[in-house]
């Protein structure tokens, strides 16, 4: 038995004794720190708390900045951050110039939603300086990756980008920040996107891009999937416990689940929702697992309202989502994220059922060995591509559902919209990170052949607009040309493509469910196709639509196709008129028939599947 009961085995001993000796003012902070320690360790965090609130309330010591961080620490940790942030306040009072309590004292201001606030301490500490590339290069390049990753989120890209180029700049081996370096970028229209910095070529960039960020970036679906396969191998724990068993279950009616971030106010919603109302309840049980945003929005409700359960795994760990569906025994698990932002592919990598599908969310390779199949068709994924998925293809009539539902409000005037009554209006309204200086060039061109013609896009961000208009005035196009559309809600946006003229669909990385807004509005869509899933998927569209005149495959042809169509009114009319047949039979629009498919396609899947084990 020791001498010292702080240092008895008996963890509750050592309390006691501490909590004795620090209301006598008699606890030294060696010893304090040291019981808090083996607390920590045995995580019991309130008594932690307990024990240095004891001691600062009767003890006193130069070390006492030591004590208000490490209870700053530990409240944080129990979510008690209010309490957390006086605690950080306290140890800065005592020691100005504790840069990780001030670092700290920002993180956890963030955590309370006052992200403003956050970002105002954490630049002071760059300003005096409290951190610097030569005080405290490790701490210097958190601050500044914390500020820019909080700017992103409060979309102030150019800050954002300003403060990772810091980073970089400091620290160019950082591949994470890279990343999303090279994607603020983009949604800048900042071009070229890949430019040298000192010690980090473009290459060296490219490597680091994320599979979103290079479905913008690059047309080669080799590249794609190396990118794909790069982000499994740094993000996915691939040496997990496999969940489901591979015979499968036998169950009545098959259990499919949908697996999403994005049951909500979001694309992947618009095009899906009518697909879980139509599933056929005879043969199927619908479930949904989501962590989406509780946005409030009508089409959250009806997506909840069409499944047969809808649980929330928001609050789970990835382990624990995986499984809470392995527990529900679901057959068929239908991932409508893969690799966007928000995804969760460690909740895959536990194969929580047998089979497993990537869907719509992401428009190109996964490169997840846990997903068996992508759900594609024929255009979108033809023969000579195949060896650059690592899901196999699952082939249906046409890939893309598309809800016959969706409100459209009134149908505005061209004044109404700000547009000129007497010009041909060309549009384009996908988010400006799809952009590309290739492809906007091209649009520029198209503008200066046809004079009697305006552009109109989305206002996306400002540093965008502004790239792009000053991209504008170096084709010699007039600023006023360009008519920039906010964003609104989605019935008063689809209402606008009824006074558009054609749309310009974007290169490398087509629209997806613009270009099908665009289509089901009855506006023709222009696109150019190349060997990627995301270059391919309003061909996808315009060929279920028996359109074919309107893919091209290269930007020469659609330079001209584009410029022909503008100089013929006629021939735009024609097109309308063909889109309107067309959306009453065509399969694209008709839903209970592509339902069908759809699960007909799934039932094979699944027995196939089971056929192999």
């Amino acid at each position: 038995m020791p001498a010292n009961p702080l240092e008895s085995p008996n963890l509750d001993v050592a309390l006691l004794s501490a909590l004795q000796l620090a209301e006598q003012a008699a606890l030294e902070p060696m010893h304090l720190i040291a019981v808090a320690e083996r607390l920590g360790q045995a995580r019991r965090s309130a008594d932690v708390v307990r024990l240095y609130q004891t001691w600062l309330g009767h003890c006193s010591s130069t070390a006492d900045y030591i004590v208000q961080f490490n209870l700053g620490v530990t409240l944080s940790q129990l979510e008690q951050l209010p309490a957390a942030e006086q605690a950080y306040r306290a140890a800065i009072q005592r020691k100005p110039d504790f840069v990780q309590a001030w670092f700290n004292l920002g993180a956890v201001i963030e955590r309370q939603g006052r992200a403003e606030n956050a970002l105002i301490i954490w630049q002071s500490m760059l300003d005096h300086p409290l951190v610097g590339p030569e005080l405290n290069p490790e701490l210097y390049i958190m601050v500044l990756n914390s500020m820019g990753r909080l700017m992103e989120e409060t979309r102030q890209l150019q800050s954002a980008e300003q403060k990772l180029l810091a980073s970089l700049q400091a620290n160019p081996l950082q591949p994470k920040v890279i990343q999303h370096w090279v994607h603020l970028r983009q949604k800048q229209c900042e071009w070229p996107v890949l430019t040298p910095l000192d010690g980090l070529s473009c290459g060296d960039m490219l490597k680091a891009t994320s599979p979103l960020a290079m479905l913008s970036a690059s047309d080669d679906p080799g590249l794609q999937l190396a990118t794909a396969m790069r982000f499994v191998v740094e993000r996915v724990n691939q040496r997990v416990a496999l969940l489901a068993p591979p015979q499968g279950y036998d169950h009545p009616r098959v259990r499919i689940a949908f697996l999403s971030s994005d049951f909500c106010l979001h694309a992947v919603s618009l095009l899906t929702v009518e697909l879980f109302e139509l599933l056929d309840r005879e043969r199927f049980e619908v479930y949904g697992f989501c962590w989406s945003r509780e946005d409030g929005s009508a089409l959250r409700a009806r997506v909840k309202a069409a499944m047969d359960y809808f649980i929330p795994i928001g609050g789970m760990d990835d382990a624990s989502a995986a499984q809470l569906i392995q527990q529900h025994e679901i057959d068929i698990l239908v991932d409508l994220q893969g690799l966007t932002s928000g995804a969760r592919p460690n909740i895959l990598a536990y194969r929580p059922a047998p089979l497993q599908i990537t869907y719509l969310g992401f428009p190109g390779p996964t490169g997840l060995p846990c997903v068996d199949y992508v759900i594609a068709d024929r255009y979108l994924i033809p023969d000579a591509e195949k060896p650059f998925y690592s899901e196999k293809p699952l082939y249906l009539p046409v890939f893309q559902c598309s809800d016959r539902q969706r409100p459209v409000a009134p149908l505005p005037s061209r004044a109404d919209c700000g547009l000129p009554e007497d010009k041909v209006v060309f549009c384009c309204f996908n988010n400006n990170y799809k952009f590309n200086e290739e492809t906007f060039s091209c649009w520029m061109r198209i503008l200066a052949a046809v004079p009697d013609s305006v552009f109109w896009l989305l206002a996306d961000n400002q540093w965008s607009q502004a790239n792009l208009l000053a991209c504008a005035e170096r084709h010699g196009v007039a600023v006023e040309r360009l008519i920039f559309a906010p964003r609104v809600a989605p019935e008063l946006y689809l209402a606008r493509y009824t006074v558009a003229d054609l749309f310009l669909d974007a290169y490398p990385f087509n629209g997806g469910t613009t270009a099908n807004d665009a289509l089901w509005m009855g506006l023709p869509v222009l696109t150019r196709s190349g060997r990627t899933f995301a270059s391919r998927m309003a061909g996808s569209l315009l060929t279920a639509l028996e359109l074919p005149e309107l893919i091209t495959d290269n930007l020469v042809d659609y330079e001209r196709r584009a410029i022909e169509l503008a100089r013929d009114p006629a021939q735009l009319r024609d097109l309308r008129q063909r889109l309107a047949e067309e959306r009453e039979t065509s399969l694209l629009f008709d839903m209970p028939r592509f339902v069908r498919s759809f699960e007909e396609g799934l039932l094979a899947a699944r027995n196939a599947s089971a056929a192999r084990d």
